[in-house]
């Protein structure tokens, strides 16, 4: 059996996921995003670690996280929409999340923890419904180097285009830490 790539996340509560899918619907109907956020199968999401895991390893990996689900910093900020450029030359809009001390420790404490199971080594067939872009196996090759630790840059992404003129709710309840499947451009 295939390793499967995977994202520790933080899901956002309802209020939140209700206001990022309808923002990306925006995008989607402006710029045709290719991220097309739902409650089901692509949801908002602050990624902690990113990796490949074995299929059979994935419910032990879950039990060793579970006792971090009762430490989940249970309040977020928001840091204001952010936009980038990703490696492909498409815009990709943000929502910046404040990176807290209690965020950060959250996050080293969840990447120690999938640490051994992970590797990083990403193929197509390990994402979900086995398609995925360059820089999304890219991304989750250096997500080690570019996104842990120091480099740890908490975000939800909306999709690709500029997004203008909205405003953001200043804060929002965490509902949950989970473990998804990756999808290209590293959706859950």
């Amino acid at each position: 059996m295939s390793p499967a790539a995977v994202d520790i996340v933080l899901v956002p509560d309802e209020a939140m996921t209700g206001f990022v899918i309808a923002a990306n619907a925006a995008l989607v109907k402006k710029f045709n995003s290719e991220i097309i956020l739902n409650k089901n199968n692509c949801l908002p999401h602050i990624s902690l670690a990113m990796g490949c895991i074995e299929r059979e390893e994935v419910e032990l990996a879950g039990e060793l996280l579970k006792p971090l689900a009762a430490i989940i910093p249970r309040r977020l900020k928001t840091g204001g929409i952010q936009k980038s450029v990703s490696s492909s030359g498409e815009i990709v809009s943000v929502i910046g999340i404040l990176r807290t001390n209690k965020l950060q420790k959250f996050h080293e404490k969840v990447s120690r923890t999938v640490k051994p199971f992970f590797s990083y080594d990403a193929r197509e067939d390990m994402v979900a419904g086995g398609k995925a872009g360059r820089t999304t196996l890219q991304w989750i090759a250096n997500f080690p180097e570019k996104g842990s630790y120091s480099n740890f840059s908490p975000h939800i992404t909306i999709g690709y285009g500029e997004l203008q003129d909205i405003e953001l709710p200043r804060d929002f309840a965490v509902a949950r830490l989970a473990i998804c499947h990756l999808g290209n451009h590293c959706t859950c």
